[in-house]
């Protein structure tokens, strides 16, 4: 069974930096797409970031040249590096992967993505 554990969240100042980490397990880790989403209060769950099987990145307009995302395949792990933090990312922060392996089809929304943390809050203030 494929559990995901997000961690790293909090609450920074405008300005500011934090780094999540998922940790991934129960199945082969690097042949899977992995995502990020955030759901702030009354909005639906949007793409933040993905990155593929073979290391390619994928990233919302609003968050390019302020996030970047990685992902370790020895330890199973994907973090998303959060600097120049604005009011407006304050939001719960979900990991996720997709059913397919080998597949980037539709990254962009939930569609492809089956598995789920359970989420990290991160605030925000200005």
């Amino acid at each position: 069974q494929v559990q995901l554990v997000e961690s790293g969240g909090g609450l920074v100042q405008a300005g500011g930096s934090l780094r999540l980490s998922c940790a991934a397990s129960g199945r082969t880790f690097s042949r899977y797409t992995m995502g990020w989403f955030h759901q702030a209060p009354g909005k639906e769950r949007e793409f933040v970031a993905a990155i593929s099987w073979n290391f390619e990145t994928f990233y919302a307009d609003s968050v390019k040249g302020r996030f970047t995302i990685s992902r370790d395949n020895g330890k199973n792990t994907v973090a998303l590096q959060m600097n120049s933090l604005k009011p407006e990312d304050t939001a719960v922060y979900f990991c996720a992967t997709v059913a397919e392996p080998y597949s980037t089809a539709f990254i962009t929304t939930t569609r492809p993505y089956n598995y789920w943390g359970q989420g990290t809050q991160v605030t925000v203030s200005s």
